[in-house]
C-alpha cells in the first residue's frame, strides 16, 4: 500500500522547499562518507526520462583540482561582471558567487547523452530531456542535503568545456552543474539575492497563463 502524506507531512515539506536555499558560505567541517553516500543514494531516486538515469556524478577531492576550478570561477566571474550594465556592477561585485575554497565537497555533475539505460525512450524527439533529468536529480539531491542541515551552492558561472577538459570527462558528457555541499555558515530562510537586493521572488502567480 502506497504511504499517505497527511497535513503534518505536508506542513514540513513545504518547509522543506522554503529552506533549500543557494548557499555560497560554508563551514569548512567535513562531511562523512556515509552522508555523501546518502545523498548520492537520494540523488538516484529522480525521474528520467525512459528511466536513462543519464546523470554522472564526479567527486573533486584533489585539492590542485579545487583550486583550478576556483581559479577558473573567479575569472568568468570577473569577465561577467564587466558586461554587466553600469548601474548593476557595484552590486555584482559585492555578490559571493562560490563557495569552492570552503566547501568539504564539490561535485561536478554531468550528463551523458550517450547514456545507454533507458534505450533514448523518449529523448528522440526532445534529447534536451536528458539533461532535464539531470537537472531534476540535482534537485533531489539538494532537498536531500537540506534536510540533513547542509547546504548547497550551484556554480555556473564557468565555461563547461573548460571544467570537462581539467576532470578529463568523457567526451559525451555535458556539464550541467558544479555543487559546492557543506554546512552553511549562516542558514537564512530568504535568498542571498533577495537579501543582498539583487532579485526578489516573484509572485507565482505572474508565471501562470491559460489557454
Amino acid at each position: 500500500m502506497a504511504p499517505q502524506f497527511g497535513p503534518e507531512f505536508q506542513h514540513e515539506l513545504a518547509e522543506l522547499l522554503a529552506w533549500r536555499r543557494d548557499v555560497r558560505h560554508f563551514r569548512r567541517d567535513p562531511l562523512g562518507e556515509e552522508l555523501v553516500a546518502e545523498l548520492l543514494e537520494a540523488a538516484q531516486l529522480a525521474p528520467s526520462v525512459g528511466n536513462s538515469q543519464p546523470w554522472r556524478f564526479v567527486r573533486v577531492r584533489s585539492p590542485d583540482l579545487r583550486e583550478k576550478l576556483a581559479g577558473h570561477a573567479d575569472s568568468e566571474i570577473a569577465r561577467a561582471g564587466a558586461s554587466m550594465p553600469a548601474d548593476r556592477r557595484a552590486a555584482y561585485a559585492a555578490l559571493k558567487l562560490h563557495g569552492m575554497r570552503e566547501a568539504p565537497e564539490v561535485i561536478a555533475v554531468f550528463c551523458d547523452d550517450a547514456a545507454s539505460a533507458g534505450s533514448g525512450l523518449g529523448a528522440a524527439t526532445m534529447p534536451e530531456t536528458r539533461g532535464f533529468s539531470v537537472v531534476l536529480a540535482i534537485h533531489t539531491l539538494w532537498l536531500a542535503a537540506r534536510a540533513r542541515g547542509l547546504g548547497l551552492g550551484w556554480v555556473s558561472v564557468v565555461d563547461p568545456a573548460h571544467v570537462t577538459r581539467l576532470l578529463e570527462a568523457p567526451r559525451n558528457w555535458r556539464l550541467i552543474a558544479l555543487l559546492c555541499i557543506g554546512h552553511p555558515e549562516e542558514p537564512d530562510v530568504r535568498p542571498e539575492l533577495e537579501r543582498k537586493g539583487w532579485q526578489a521572488r516573484l509572485d507565482w502567480r505572474a508565471q501562470v497563463s491559460e489557454r
